[in-house]
C-alpha cells in the first residue's frame, strides 16, 4: 500500500493548485481517502475526505466552497482542487487512507488522524505574494 502526493508549489493569494494523490496496492472504492495539512507550529488537521462507497465528501469549514476533492477510481488517483488560496492555507498537505475499509462516513465529520494511515510523503503548498 502506497500513497504519493504531488502538485504543491508556490502560488499567490487568490490563485489555484491541484494536488494529486496516487494510490497503489488497493482500490479507491474500498477505502476512503483524506487530505490533511500541517502548518508550521500547528497540529495536523483533516481538511477533506471522500467516502469510498458513494464518493460523498467532507470539507473543513476553513476550506469549504474553495476546495474540491474528487477521485478517478480507474486511475487510482484522488485530487484536491484548491481555489481562492489564502496565506493561511500554507502547509504541507498529506493524503492518507482509512485503516479499516468502508468505515469512514461523511456524517462522522472531520477525518481523525488515528483512523488513517499509509501516509504519503506530503507536498508543500506555499501561498504568498
Amino acid at each position: 500500500v502506497q500513497l504519493q502526493a504531488s502538485g504543491g508549489g508556490l502560488v499567490q493569494p487568490g490563485g489555484s493548485l491541484r494536488l494529486s494523490c496516487a494510490a497503489s496496492g488497493f482500490t479507491l472504492d474500498y477505502f476512503a481517502i483524506a487530505w490533511f495539512r500541517q502548518a508550521p507550529g500547528k497540529e495536523r488537521e483533516g481538511v477533506s475526505c471522500i467516502d469510498s462507497r458513494d464518493g460523498s465528501t467532507y470539507y473543513a469549514d476553513s476550506v469549504k466552497d474553495r476546495f474540491t476533492i474528487s477521485r478517478d477510481v480507474a486511475k487510482h488517483t484522488v485530487y484536491l482542487q484548491m481555489n481562492s488560496l489564502k496565506p493561511e492555507d500554507t502547509a504541507v498537505y498529506y493524503c492518507a487512507r482509512e485503516l479499516r475499509p468502508r468505515t469512514y462516513t461523511v456524517i462522522s465529520g472531520a477525518p481523525r488522524i488515528a483512523d488513517f494511515g499509509s501516509w504519503g510523503q506530503g507536498t508543500l503548498v506555499t501561498v504568498s505574494s
